[in-house]
């Protein structure tokens, strides 16, 4: 699974993240809501994972290895937050 929540709480975002990834991602956020989102390791989003970070208004840390991602979805997120 690419999406973790790591022993300090961090939610974590690693490799490609399928449409499945989208349910797992918005269960971490319902039980850690507190928790932040690291992407640093994510090489791809399904546009579902996406749209959980949109909804969530999650603004991820790091930069994803994804230039789609830190290029276009990045800013988006940024400006939801």
């Amino acid at each position: 699974m690419t999406v973790a929540v790591s022993a300090n709480g961090t939610i974590e975002l690693t490799g490609a993240c399928p449409v499945e990834d989208a349910e797992a991602l918005l269960q971490c956020l319902l039980t850690t809501p507190a928790g932040a989102v690291d992407w640093s390791a994510c090489e791809s989003a399904h546009t579902a994972v996406i749209q959980v970070l949109l909804v969530a208004k999650a603004a991820p840390v790091g930069a994803p290895v994804s230039g789609f991602l830190r290029d276009i979805v990045a800013p988006l997120l940024q400006r939801r937050s």
